[in-house]
């Protein structure tokens, strides 16, 4: 029994260093497959979820927050940079006056259409090198299992599903 929990931990430590790297890559990699269109791994991730369908009406910074699971400290400082650069906008939610709803502008639909997706594909294809789609089908299905294990960490006081 020992050696099967020292087993189970080295490969926890495995996992959970090799994702780390993964992570450092994907922002320097990232970074670099889009930096000539002046945009980070970060505006990547705020454009990529306010280009979707539902978000076609913009989103509240604080559900922009959530969907993204970073700070809305750390929001505001990647959102004032789209913002600057004409990309994003935001105007008082027509419902409850105190959100901001930030919606992409124009320029930015161009810049994330035209330039950055062209290249983001590019990326994705280069870094998915020698998966199958049932590779990627069953990555993403390990992360999302493991997402909700530490989204449950992230709430200590809820209890955990039958």
């Amino acid at each position: 029994m020992e050696n099967r929990n020292e087993t189970r931990l080295s490969m926890a430590n495995r996992l959970f260093f090799r994702l780390y790297q993964c992570a450092n890559m994907l922002h320097k990699t990232g970074s670099r497959a889009i930096e000539d269109d002046g945009l980070t791994t970060q505006q990547w991730a705020v454009l990529g979820a306010l280009s979707r369908p539902q978000a076609a009406g913009g989103m509240k910074l604080g559900e922009l927050a959530r969907y993204l699971m970073v700070s809305r400290q750390n929001l505001a400082g990647v959102i004032g940079r789209l913002e600057r650069d004409g990309r994003l906008e935001s105007a008082s939610d027509a419902r409850d006056g105190r959100s901001r709803v930030i919606r992409m502008t124009a320029a930015g639909r161009q810049v994330w259409q035209r330039k950055a997706l062209p290249k983001i594909h590019a990326f994705y294809e280069q870094a998915l090198d020698g998966f199958s789609v049932n590779d990627m089908v069953h990555t993403v299905h390990y992360l999302l299992k493991m997402l909700e294990n530490m989204e449950r960490i992230d709430r200590p006081n809820e209890t955990k599903p039958a």
